[in-house]
């Protein structure tokens, strides 16, 4: 099912970045001698990016299209990468951090409300398990590899990196997009 494969994809692709970015923020702005409290306060809004659009990301989904939503949080993440590989001042961090989240937010309430049109009731657990399977490893997996990342090969290195998924997760939006009609679930 390649609508199903797509929203596996952007889902864990799009967790992936924000994981390995959000993790590696700390251990970055320590590097730089930034105080914890300002290493609290990026993270705080990090958060609010994460989860406040989610009181009308739905909304926007239901009047705009999955597709254009979860473009729309490709594109907020590659800005956090370019904010990011802008420098390294509180400010900096702040804006990619918060840019980071509601990108976050969009592509991962895409992706799940893409999936939920790829499967009949009879799917339903194993295609909820094979999702939570996809997104969760490339979890786990950008957990381990943040810290060793950001200390081994830096922060600029690191974000310049996320632009490949980032790049592969909009190459797959851009490809279900234009797939004929007939071949996508209702209500893209």
């Amino acid at each position: 099912q390649p609508v199903f494969m797509v929203a596996a994809a952007c889902g864990a692709l799009g967790f992936g970045v924000m994981n390995l970015l959000m993790a590696a923020t700390p251990l970055a702005m320590q590097q730089c001698s930034l105080p914890f409290a300002d290493v609290a306060l990026v993270l705080e809004w990090h958060v609010i990016g994460m989860f406040a659009p989610g009181f009308f990301t739905g909304h926007l989904i239901k009047r705009f299209g999955v597709l254009p939503i979860m473009g729309v949080g490709v594109l907020l993440n590659a800005a956090c990468i370019v904010v990011a590989l802008s420098g390294v001042d509180l400010h900096q961090f702040l804006i990619a951090l918060f840019l980071l989240g509601v990108g976050w937010n969009f592509l991962f309430t895409g992706s799940t409300t893409l999936s939920l049109q790829t499967y009949t009731p009879a799917e339903k657990d194993r295609a909820q398990g094979a999702l939570n399977f996809f997104v969760f490893a490339i979890t786990a997996l950008s957990s381990f590899a943040s810290g060793v990342l950001v200390t081994t090969q830096g922060w600029q290195l690191l974000n310049a990196g996320s632009l490949i998924p980032v790049a592969l997760t909009g190459a797959a939006i851009v490809w279900l997009g234009t797939r004929p009609h007939a071949a996508l679930p209702r209500a893209l």
